[in-house]
């Protein structure tokens, strides 16, 4: 059985404390480009925490549900959903 291959990811910088929301087809390679500042869009945010990942077999899904994430409503559904995580990170980040 394949997996799914389109994956939405949220990433968390510990710079500013905001998201950053993307698609991708290779999800190993792509955080790999944000670790190393291979990306211009991230670059000056580094470091991240990928806070949050979903696949889909539909490539056409992936990028809907990109989307729908950047738009205000969306943001505010992720930090819903995030809430214990984002507590974890402050309390991680107020300890160093």
């Amino acid at each position: 059985m394949e997996h799914p291959k389109f994956a939405v990811y949220v990433l968390y910088s510990l710079k500013d404390h905001l998201f950053y929301i993307g698609y991708t087809a290779n999800f190993i390679r792509r955080m790999s480009e944000h670790e190393n500042g291979r990306s211009k869009s991230t670059a000056c945010r580094r470091p991240f925490v990928c806070v949050f990942v979903e696949y889909y077999v539909s490539q056409s899904d992936a990028l809907r549900r990109e989307l729908y994430f950047k738009t205000s409503m969306g943001k505010r559904v992720l930090r819903l959903m995030l809430t214990e995580s984002l507590l974890e990170l402050g309390k991680t980040l107020n300890r160093k």
